[in-house]
């Protein structure tokens, strides 16, 4: 009797000890993400990216992130407030929007658009290239989102470059605007970080759309982003701890060099 109350008593101890790491956790995941569904081990690993990026504290305390994807937009994205700018290079376009409320103003070909209908398409359209634009960005702080499913593939699917990495696949639960893809992630076994990405449109789809390195990463404030996608690169990146109230509100465009940036 004794024995099963001391194994009921270590059972108990053990499991409430889980609990209590896992409320510890420095690297908590989003509500909804698919912990139950997700390998041990490629959480682990994506506990471990977070740490090689400058941690989960630095990444909540990274207010303001600008960057220009690929020569077609520019962007400056608050994370605090969800506030969001989006100016398109190709054209006289600028999308002002806030991604939690899917409110904005938009300004196109000379005058700001009041017909409602015509506001809330680019609107749209806007928070769809913050979606997909920052993702190219920022996916490695991403890797426990809400809606995301983490599988360990192993380790003997080496980089084009030939270097050891450890294999993680990445699929989603009805979230984003493309729930069906799916992405294969190299992370370093030594740095932990992120080395190269595979995209896959759909879950099925054995063959992936493209390969690309993630290179290049540089200390922006508190946190390492990386802007080297092989033949294009995201360029301008920058990250603010405050920035002009005018840049959410006024379409004029400014060079954003012009204010400080995180140290």
């Amino acid at each position: 009797m004794k024995t099963r109350r001391l194994l009921f008593f270590l059972l108990v101890l053990s499991t409430s000890t889980g609990m209590a790491q896992s409320r510890k956790s420095s690297n908590p995941p989003a509500a909804g993400f698919d912990m139950a569904g997700s390998d041990p081990k490629a959480v682990q690993i994506a506990d471990q990216v977070m740490v090689a990026m400058g941690g989960r504290k630095a990444w909540d305390n990274t207010h303001l992130i600008a960057w220009n994807f690929f020569g077609a937009r520019k962007l400056v994205w608050d994370k605090w407030t969800g506030t969001v700018r989006v100016d398109n290079l190709r054209d006289d376009q600028t999308v002002l929007l806030n991604i939690n409320t899917d409110k904005g103003r938009v300004f196109r070909n000379g005058k700001e658009l009041t017909e409602p209908d015509s506001v809330a398409k680019y609107v749209k359209a806007g928070k769809a290239a913050w979606i997909n634009d920052s993702y190219w960005l920022v996916m490695p702080f991403k890797l426990k989102d809400s809606g995301v499913t983490l599988k360990y593939l192993g380790d003997t699917v080496a980089t084009k470059d030939g270097k050891a990495a450890d294999l993680i696949q990445m699929t989603f639960k009805g979230v984003g605007v493309t729930p069906d893809n799916k992405y294969h992630i190299w992370i370093d076994k030594k740095s932990h970080l992120v080395t190269q990405w595979a995209h896959y449109p759909k879950y099925t789809d054995e063959v992936p759309r493209f390969t690309l390195p993630w290179a290049d990463y540089k200390t922006y404030g508190s946190i390492l982003l990386s802007g080297e996608r092989g033949e294009r690169d995201l360029t301008e990146i920058m990250v603010f701890t405050g920035l002009p109230g005018e840049v959410f509100s006024d379409f004029s465009r400014t060079d954003l060099k012009r204010y400080p940036q995180e140290d």
